[in-house]
This record gives structure tokens, sequence and C-alpha cells, in this order.
């Protein structure tokens, strides 16, 4: 009995390897905290039209060099470092059962359905409850709770670049020419190229989702959707800047240290 559940259960170091877990995630989300932060806040402020997008990012920037004690306490930032600790942690998670249950190696990963459901569960709460603070914190309008159709928008934006950055990038890697890996691995390529490429596709979800909040109800479908197209292609670039170190370094650093120190526990 003993044998064969050795056999089927790989449990060796497992308190170690879920420090491993919670370490890595730490480690990933305290680096880009910060400057998801600064674009989330100007991206909030832009579309309600409190502040330009590059003067509320110069804003928040000054305040991080300045006064980086008063910035990196302050409630938006440890949002996000909530946000995405808890994001990176999850699917470090999933990672760790996965490879025990099925004996594999501490350092294994995975990419199907049930990564995909907790990490979205997970982000999409988190990240719903981040847009409804950055809403309130950086919007014109007196604070009022985020309409039904906001949530399901902003959820379904979510979604995607959760797919995107936990799911994707292992199965578009192999299709990536070998000769990258003369340089840099296919699959951190392919880290930083799937998040930020869809965000071309969700950005019109965000800009509708905050606008439906911003203005009220009587405002025109043609009026929004106009808005939509003029903000599209800012707001994608700069969703790109923003999911690239969230979701592209971060993912790399998470995964990178996650596996390196699980390696050394193998």
């Amino acid at each position: 009995m003993e044998v064969e559940r050795r056999e089927r259960w790989n449990a060796k170091a497992f308190g170690a390897r879920l420090t491993v877990d919670v370490s890595s995630a730490v480690m990933a989300a305290g680096l880009v905290a910060p400057v998801v932060t600064m674009i989330d806040r100007a991206v909030a402020e832009r579309v309600s039209g409190r502040m330009p997008f590059l003067r509320s990012f110069s804003s928040s920037l000054k305040q991080f060099l300045l006064r980086p004690h008063i910035f990196l306490f302050s409630r938006p930032t440890t949002i996000m470092m909530l946000l995405y600790s808890s994001t990176y942690l999850t699917a470090n998670i999933v990672d760790t059962i996965s490879s025990t249950a099925q004996n594999q190696p501490a350092s294994t990963t995975t990419s199907g359905l049930a990564k995909f459901g907790a990490v979205s569960s997970v982000n999409m709460s988190l990240a719903l409850f981040k847009d409804s603070q950055f809403t309130k914190m950086f919007g014109t309008v007196a604070p009022r709770p985020l309409p039904p159709a906001s949530y399901a928008l902003l959820a379904l934006r979510d979604s995607m670049t959760i797919f995107a950055s936990f799911n994707l990038p292992s199965k578009f890697a192999p299709t990536l020419p070998e000769s990258i890996e003369n340089h840099c691995s296919r699959l951190s390529v392919a880290q930083f190229a799937t998040p930020a490429f869809i965000q071309i596709f969700n950005a019109p979800l965000h800009l509708l989702g905050l606008d439906l909040y911003n203005r009220n109800r009587r405002t025109a479908v043609r009026d929004r959707l106009s808005k939509v197209w003029r903000d599209w292609p800012a707001t994608s670039l700069a969703r790109m800047c923003r999911v690239l170190p969230a979701f592209g370094i971060g993912g790399v650093v998470n995964n990178n240290s996650r596996a390196r120190m699980m390696n050394a526990l193998d």
C-alpha cells in the first residue's frame, strides 16, 4: 500500500513547495504592482476626464520616486499587490497540487481547465473589487456601485486576459521557430506576447464598462460607442504596457523563480 501511494503521489517536501509557491508569487507581485497601479490610475482618470493619462502617470511616478513609503503603502498599491500575489499564488498552488497528484516533478506546470477556472475565479473577483475601488477613487462622479453591465464587461475582459496569460503560452510556444531558443525561451516569448495581443480585443470592453459607470443611463449608445472608438488605440496601448509587467514580466519572474526553487527541492 505504501509503495503504491508513493508511486501515485509525489508529496515530497510538500510544505516547502507551498512556501516556494508563496514566495514566488509575492516576489513577482511586489515587482509589478507599483507600475501597474500607476497605469491603472492613469487610465481611470483619463476615462473619467479627471486628468490626462501622461499627467496622471507622471504624478504617480513622482510620488513613487520622492515618497516611496507613501506610494507603496497607499490603498491603490496594496489593492494591486493583493490582486497579483493572489493570482500568481493560485496558479502556483494548482501546479503544485497537480504535480503531487500526478506524481510529477515539483517544477511541473499545467495549462488545463482546472487552472483556468481557479485563476479566473480569484483574479476576476479581486480585479472587479480593484476596478470598483479605482473607479470610485479616481472618477469624477459621486461614488456608487458599479452597474451590473459594467461588472459583466470587466469580468469578460479579465477572463480573456487570464486565458491568454496562463493557458495560451504553453500552447503557443511550440508553434514559434526553434531558432528563438538560441536567444531566449520560446515559453518566455509566448508569456509576453499572448497577454499583450489580447488587449487589442478586450480594451473596448474595459472602456465601455467604465463609461457605463461614469456617464448616466440616458447617454445614447452611439455616443458611448463613439467614445470607445476614440479611446480604443490609446487604451489598447496602455493596457499592453500594463499587462506586460503584470502577466509578462510578473509571469516570467513567478514561473522562473518557482521553477528554480522547485528544482532545488527535487
